[in-house]
């Protein structure tokens, strides 16, 4: 694989600025995209962004990648070999709020993005699916060869429809492409929108905590250090094209074309209520919980398969909950000192 710069789409979010970091941090060159919205607080993005900066290697783009004339600019203009594009509009629950945001980002973003890939021949396109989009599936833990026909959201549609786009790609034009399905991220510098976040900033403000399906969620929590390890080995990890056998049976996992699906997960699937015992630990003091309903969209459990991953790029994420919630607490004080609005 080329030493051309890697380019990160959505490196100001959660996992493009770790993924950005640790490759810069390993010597590598990162050209950066982010529209830095306000999905959430912008000043969190933008002290991402600061750490970036601070590496001479680093360069950003800030655009949306919904424009097509900006996006098709910046890749024909631009110097870079392998694309993560991890740039997307997140979460469950607000695609109910606001659908056409995931049309123009989820959807109209990715397609740019491909386009982009195609004509500038990139050597390698990774991106981020979810784990939402085995959507009503039970059977655990949740494998990347299962069928995934029945997303329960929006915003699973969109990811599933990103892995449709980026084969349709793959069998057309022979550009590589891997998809993702990320387990419930989290860590240091992670989302306030998103359990873990939210949880240690109601129990540090003493209020209280909802905790859907009656207390009964589990979740395949993979901490964020894990999940760039697994995106760096699979950046080197190149599908290739392949001849069918004359008796082959599709696979929702591979193709003969170059394209590939993983599932980045911790393959341990834990207790929601646990993770609110250990945050009460590291905080030392109790968190005020409600036991309500669960929310349009949700599902009760997510455990990840990651039998392929293993195999195939020799890596399962494996930070205990533990160390991981120990990490994340001690990054959000230290960030709350210093940005007191989160």
């Amino acid at each position: 694989m080329s030493q051309h710069p890697v380019l990160v789409t959505g490196a100001a979010g959660f996992i493009g600025f770790a993924l950005a970091r640790r490759l810069l941090e390993g010597g590598r060159a990162v050209v950066g995209i982010d529209s830095v919205n306000d999905y959430y607080d912008p000043a969190l993005k933008e002290a991402r962004l600061a750490v970036l900066r601070q590496f001479a290697s680093f360069s950003f783009h800030k655009l949306d990648l919904a424009d097509r004339d900006a996006t098709a600019a910046v890749f024909r203009d631009g110097s870079f070999g392998p694309v993560v594009h991890l740039a997307a509009q997140a979460g469950v629950r607000y695609s109910l709020q606001n659908p056409h945001a995931y049309l123009d980002a989820n959807l109209a973003g990715f397609l740019n993005v491909l386009e982009g890939c195609r004509h500038r021949r990139t050597e390698h396109l990774v991106f981020a699916s979810s784990s939402s989009v085995y959507g009503a599936n039970t059977h655990l833990p949740f494998s990347v060869h299962d069928n995934v026909d029945h997303p329960i959201s929006l915003y699973a549609a969109t990811k599933k429809a990103n892995e449709l786009m980026a084969h349709a790609y793959s069998h057309l034009y022979g550009l590589p492409t891997t998809g993702l399905r990320f387990f419930t991220v989290y860590g240091p510098w992670g989302r306030p929108d998103m359990a873990m976040f939210i949880f240690a900033k109601a129990i540090a403000e003493g209020r209280p905590i909802k905790l859907f399906n009656y207390g009964r969620m589990r979740r395949d929590f993979t901490y964020v250090d894990d999940v760039v390890e697994a995106v760096e080995r699979v950046i080197a990890r190149v599908p290739a094209k392949t001849e069918a056998a004359a008796d082959a049976r599709l696979d929702p996992a591979s193709s003969t074309a170059p394209w590939r699906i993983y599932n980045i997960g911790n393959n341990r699937s834990v207790e929601v209520v646990r993770v609110v015992e250990l945050l009460e630990q590291e905080f030392g003091r109790k968190a005020r919980t409600e036991l309500v309903a669960m929310q349009p969209g949700d599902v009760p459990e997510t455990c990840a398969d990651v039998d392929d991953l293993m195999r195939e790029v020799d890596f399962r994420p494996a930070t205990p909950i533990e160390q991981g919630v120990h990490n994340f607490v001690a990054w959000y004080r230290d960030y709350h000192r210093q940005q007191p609005s989160l």
